[in-house]
């Protein structure tokens, strides 16, 4: 979690949008598994609040405040290190806006046309009869631009989502690739990292444990309340001594989630011996406020002192900005944002000019470690794509193969066909040529 990254190193990002308060829900199927996986070594964590993406969802500036305050609470709570990993708050990083109209500029509207959430948003609209964009804001629409930003700004090797998340995911490599395409190879392509066996809690209701179905048990509610909220739970109408299913029962899974193998196990079987659901809220009750009492006890000294909370998240932010103010410098410069004085301003429409004419190798890693080269053709085509090989070495004398006279480049083409993947629609021929024209330039 440093400005430097070695080799080893897999980064990690995780966003958390400031538009509620943490639920139980939340801290089984996010926050407890997302901290225990900060600390796994080799790992480098970005976790941040996602407050621009808040303003999607909701116009309500003191609720955005009071949830960004919760959550960051609720995180440092549950064990999060601010000093082993970078957290901070989205709108603290100004190279985040900055990187989403850069990307802007290199999305096609129809991907965006394809995103999940606007393609939801207009069905609705049809659905009630109204025009298909009605309320619909640019925000909503470019929510996926905004995402590639924050993951791509910080170079996130690994992004853990949900599976309704995973095609914001494959948007952001796709705007990457269409960066790395036109202005050199500067993003890394992120892969979506989906958790099959993290718990989805059922709520007060038996449904899915959601603020949209008001049906939440907050996780740092205090010891009575929560009490109380567990005594309202939904069971059915088996009496004491009558044995009870633990299939879909609401008030076992989220023990289960709390309790240990053997303690699931006694439970299980008080519920086959017919044990009381006054009894059984009791045990769940104890069970949830031992997990979430030590917690509670920080998370309450942080809302009681927002001021160690703020101190935090801008540490964190400097921690951020070290790593995103080079890289967006980097990126500006790529683009033509370069100072005027750097060159001349006559001379570089020639030098591009002489640079666009011609076929390009280009060398990179990827996020498995190993190091791919391309040919590029002078339209931007690809012509050529290895796979993977260990040492950047072997990439690169791979490359200066193919680079020999006109005369051998079929022959070195042949030669290193098992190092290379097919392209669709392109021949040896093409290749070939392209490897005449860099000969002939050389």
């Amino acid at each position: 979690m440093t400005t430097s990254q070695t080799p080893a190193t897999t980064r990690f990002l995780t966003g958390i949008t400031t538009t509620g308060t943490p639920h139980l829900g939340n801290f089984v199927g996010s926050i407890r598994p997302s901290v225990e996986a900060s600390r796994r070594p080799g790992v480098q964590s970005f976790y941040f609040l996602a407050n621009y993406h808040a303003l999607i969802k909701c116009e309500d500036p003191a609720r955005i405040q009071r949830s960004t305050l919760e959550i960051a609470a609720s995180w440092l709570a549950a064990g999060l290190d601010p000093a082993h990993v970078v957290f901070y708050r989205q709108s603290d990083i100004p190279e985040i806006p900055e990187l989403n109209w850069l990307l802007s500029c290199v999305t096609g509207k129809g991907l965006l046309n394809r995103a999940h959430a606007y393609k939801a948003s207009q069905d609705k609209n049809q659905a009630a009869g109204r025009e298909a964009d009605d309320g619909v804001t640019a925000g909503l629409f470019m929510y996926p631009v905004l995402m590639a930003a924050d993951i791509l700004m910080f170079k996130a090797h690994k992004v853990p989502v949900g599976r309704d998340q995973v095609q914001h995911i494959e948007m952001a490599r796709d705007i990457a690739a269409s960066f790395n395409h036109l202005y050199g190879e500067h993003f890394v392509a992120p892969e979506a990292v989906i958790d099959e066996h993290v718990a989805t809690l059922p709520g007060l209701d038996g449904r899915k444990m959601s603020k949209s179905y008001d049906n939440t048990i907050p996780l740092f509610a205090p010891r009575e309340q929560l009490r109380r909220l567990i005594q309202g739970m939904l069971t059915d109408s088996r009496a004491p001594g009558e044995p009870k299913e633990t299939e879909g029962s609401a008030l076992f899974q989220i023990y289960q989630a709390f309790a240990t193998e053997a303690e699931t196990a006694a439970l299980r079987q008080r519920f086959a011996e017919g044990i009381a659901w006054g009894d059984a809220k009791q045990v769940l009750f104890e069970r949830v406020d031992a997990v979430v009492a030590p917690m509670r006890e920080r998370y309450e000294h942080l809302m009681a002192h927002p001021a160690e909370i703020e101190e935090t998240l801008l540490a964190g932010a400097e921690r951020a900005r070290a790593v995103a103010t080079p890289f967006l410098r980097e990126l500006r410069s790529a683009v033509g944002l370069r100072s005027l004085s750097a060159q001349p301003a006559a001379a570089q429409p020639a030098a591009k000019a002489s640079r666009a004419a011609l076929p390009a190798f280009k060398q990179y890693r990827e996020a498995d470690g190993h190091f791919y080269f391309k040919l590029v053709a002078a339209d931007g085509r690809l012509l050529l794509q290895s796979t993977g090989f260990t040492a950047p070495k072997e990439a690169g004398q791979a490359i200066a193969r193919l680079q020999q006279s006109a005369a051998d480049a079929t022959e070195a083409l042949q030669a290193l066909q098992p190092q290379l993947a097919p392209v669709d629609g392109v021949t040896p021929s093409d290749v070939v040529a392209a490897l005449q024209a860099l000969h002939a330039a050389a």
